[in-house]
């Protein structure tokens, strides 16, 4: 039997889009509601968190691919401040607009990654996501996807995965 994890979109779901459909600067990145505390109560649960993001906006020019890793980065140490942690960081910096890949949403992809870079049971795993791409790459992976809304408190969907005894 192999690791437990939770993955998450991170747009919508782990931070604030509401005002910039591209979240590349740190002085746009802002919490969603709930996610230091989930992301806390997950890791004492014993699950490993796992992000993984599409961000397209490098394929399309509005933002390159260091911006993205410094966000990445700001984030984790914000989180680890509060005592939580992300463990892996997963991102595709590709767009269909652009180029066709083989990584982005929902493409199963960054999830299958993670899955055997760590070990990761996917019939005890999760992806919470606030978007149908999030649910289908949730679903190839074989993993229970759970849909919140945009820019919302995702303690509920925190509540269902530790509710779950996986």
């Amino acid at each position: 039997m192999g690791n437990k994890a939770v993955f998450f979109d991170r747009d919508g779901t782990i931070n604030s889009n509401k005002e910039h459909y591209y979240v590349y600067r740190l002085e746009d990145f802002e919490f969603n509601p709930g996610v230091v505390n989930g992301i806390r109560r997950l890791n004492e649960a014993g699950f490993l968190v796992i992000v993984v993001t599409n961000q397209g906006g490098v394929a399309r020019g509005m933002y390159e691919a260091r911006h993205v890793e410094t966000l990445h980065a700001y984030m984790r140490v914000e989180l680890r401040k509060q005592g939580a942690r992300v463990d892996k960081v997963y991102y595709c910096p590709h767009h269909e607009s652009v180029a066709p890949c083989h990584c982005r949403k929902p493409s199963p992809y960054m999830l299958v990654q993670a899955i055997e870079r760590f070990d990761i049971d996917p019939a005890r795993s999760f992806m919470i996501g606030d978007s149908q791409r999030d649910m289908e790459a949730a679903r190839a992976a074989g993993v229970e996807g759970i849909l919140v809304p945009s820019n919302s408190d995702i303690t509920p969907a925190i509540d269902r995965v530790l509710g779950t005894g996986r």
